[in-house]
């Protein structure tokens, strides 16, 4: 099974009336603010997925600054998912400190999420650079087995639309308080794969995955065999960051790593497979 783990989805009037939306959310302005990023529906990415023959996509929510736009496109999320069985819903929530934040993570749970994401660390740093703050949160995902996507950012190189500022310091605070949660980090987790050979810092993350999204606009294709090396085949996870960049794109890279036939089936689908419940 090959699975995208992370591609992105919005409702069709979003997609149609994008300046308005800008206009009202902060956050979603941050990345569509430009009219030459691409919106995507749940049809465009079956599209997509019948192009490029890959079974299923996780078909993920983002940040947002109004709790209404969250659930609207939460809405959408699952709805999208319970009409195309190839597409695996993960819904996000406006923060993780707020009561309605988490009556949100059980409603979404309840309907079929596999997981919450993908949220912007960088959006909300107080909550996750003061311990503990957002502990409730945290602890219902445990209870929940929903894996926490997060949004990271390298604190060198390039400047580009939506890159923001979830570095791997703020990233490393909140990690270090929830060591036995699981945590996928989209973008290569900002580079943090490559602390792992502090032994401290290895230890502290031994239940954090990195997926591919977008790599190809971050790294040379080097980067899949370094990161194999570090952490292990078995916690990265294939995933394009559709629509922002097609998964026939990752898919060649990853078919010309230097990965074994086994570490190769584990990112392109196998690791998903296990961490969703698929």
């Amino acid at each position: 099974m090959i699975i995208d783990s992370h591609t992105h989805v919005l409702p069709p009037r979003i997609k149609e009336g994008r300046g308005t939306y800008v206009r009202r959310d902060a956050a979603f302005a941050a990345i569509y603010d430009d009219p030459k990023a691409r919106i995507a529906t749940a049809e465009d990415v079956i599209a997509e997925l019948d192009k490029r023959e890959i079974d299923t996509a996780v078909i993920a929510n983002y940040s947002w600054s109004s709790a209404e736009l969250c659930r609207e496109s939460n809405d959408y999320i699952l709805e999208s998912a319970s009409r195309f069985s190839r597409l695996v819903p993960m819904c996000a929530v406006c923060d993780t400190t707020s009561d309605d934040s988490l009556k949100e993570v059980e409603r979404c749970a309840a309907a079929g999420a596999r997981g919450i994401g993908e949220l912007r660390p960088d959006f909300h740093p107080g909550d996750y650079l003061e311990p503990g703050v957002n502990k409730t949160f945290t602890d219902l995902l445990r209870r929940l087995k929903l894996p926490l996507l997060l949004h990271a950012s390298e604190p060198v190189g390039h400047v580009y639309s939506g890159k923001g500022e979830a570095r791997p310091e703020v990233l490393y605070p909140f990690l270090l308080t929830v060591p036995d949660l699981t945590v996928i980090l989209a973008h290569w987790g900002g580079g943090l794969p490559f602390y792992t050979l502090m032994p401290e810092v290895g230890e502290a993350l031994r239940n954090v995955y990195y997926d591919t999204a977008a790599s190809p606009y971050l790294y040379s294709g080097d980067i899949y065999r370094r990161v194999a090396d570090l952490v292990g085949a078995e916690r990265m996870l294939f995933g394009s960051d559709f629509p922002l960049m097609s998964p026939g794109r990752i898919m060649r890279e990853i078919d010309a790593a230097p990965l074994a036939d086994e570490e190769r089936t584990l990112v392109l689908g196998g690791n998903a497979e296990r961490l969703l419940g698929l």
